[in-house]
């Protein structure tokens, strides 16, 4: 295979580049939603299998099989602008004339916040042959983009008065939109949450002293301080019932990411309540205090038990991504 070219680049057009983003309209689509261009025949072949396993595949530490995304096919010649509105676009351009392969992720190109990946190869066997190596990159792009959304709206929408407490305490903290509440603040935990009455999307934050161990971030230290903290402060419905974590069905995994300047373990799994039927599942980021004294924890957590919980997950886990020091 020839060699693939990786290029990131953000288009921005000279009238956008004068006036403003303004000029541009907002995005159409369900969140969550991808529109792929790509020809009924290819959609139906092996390059049609390897989008649908790589964006439509199992998303992860969900009680109930939910896809990555949900997937539009639209053949090019009826990619309209009704179409090119919609949030997320992955696009196939396959001609023979070219000789390389290269995947181009741009922003903004007809509608805002939008993100674009335009997949260019000499046939769909290249096609696909690439899409399976450069599937990563692909799929960061869109779930950042996704992501990006959620904290715009945390950020315009703010509940303004939750930041300022959260961070006098633990010196920092996420942006929260409107309808998150704070349940319970203490010198060392704390819980937001915005609870309906057939939802729960809630956050929580807490920290312990930093005692320099090799393994302070392992897999096995993260969930012993985990049930640890939430046994003492995320108390059940009933007597002698408290938040935990769940390993029996799907262990708990963690892999160390960095974003914007803040490394920390990111871990997913599924909770329950220990001697009770709740359950749902859970993202958290820990990482050092500034001052490194203290390690601190963010947990996003989901209860949701008649819908699906896709959605609701990405939606507070974003939040996460919003942190930021006082």
């Amino acid at each position: 295979m020839k060699r693939i070219l990786f290029l990131f680049g953000v288009l921005c057009l000279f009238s956008a580049c004068r006036s403003g983003a303004a000029l541009l309209p907002n995005v159409s689509g369900k969140a969550g939603e991808v529109v792929v261009v790509i020809e009924r025949q290819d959609w139906e072949g092996t390059l049609g299998t390897v989008v649908r396993e790589t964006l439509a595949a199992d998303c992860p530490y969900l009680a109930q099989k939910e896809p990555l995304y949900s997937l539009v096919n639209v053949a090019p010649g009826a990619f309209g602008n009704l179409f090119k509105m919609h949030r997320n676009i992955l696009y196939f351009n396959l001609d023979a004339a070219l000789d390389t392969v290269s995947l181009l992720c741009r922003s903004d190109v007809w509608a805002r916040p939008q993100c674009v990946v335009q997949l260019s190869a000499p046939d769909a066997e290249r096609a696909a042959s690439a899409l399976r190596e450069l599937a990563p990159r692909m799929l960061a792009e869109i779930e950042q983009a996704e992501r990006n959304r959620v904290i715009a709206n945390a950020l315009l929408y703010e509940e303004k008065s939750i930041f300022p407490r959260i961070a006098e305490v633990f010196g920092g903290s996420p942006h929260f939109p409107s309808g998150y509440k704070v349940k319970k603040l203490s010198e060392h935990f704390a819980w937001v949450a915005d609870d309906k009455q057939y939802t729960m999307q809630d956050v929580l934050l807490y920290r312990y002293p930093a005692t320099g161990d090799a393994d302070a971030f392992s897999l096995e230290q993260i969930v012993a301080r985990r049930n640890e903290i939430l046994k003492e402060n995320v108390p059940g419905m009933f007597e002698n019932t408290w938040m935990t974590t769940s390993t029996s069905f799907m262990p708990p995994t963690v892999e160390y990411l960095k974003y914007k300047g803040r490394a920390f373990a990111q871990t997913r799994g599924l909770w329950e309540v220990q001697n009770d039927f709740m359950g749902g599942p859970f993202v958290s980021h820990t990482f050092y205090s500034q001052d490194g004294r203290d390690i601190l924890v963010l947990e996003a957590f989901v209860y949701a038990p008649r819908f699906d919980k896709r959605q609701y997950l990405r939606q507070v886990e974003s939040l996460l991504y919003s942190w930021e020091w006082k």
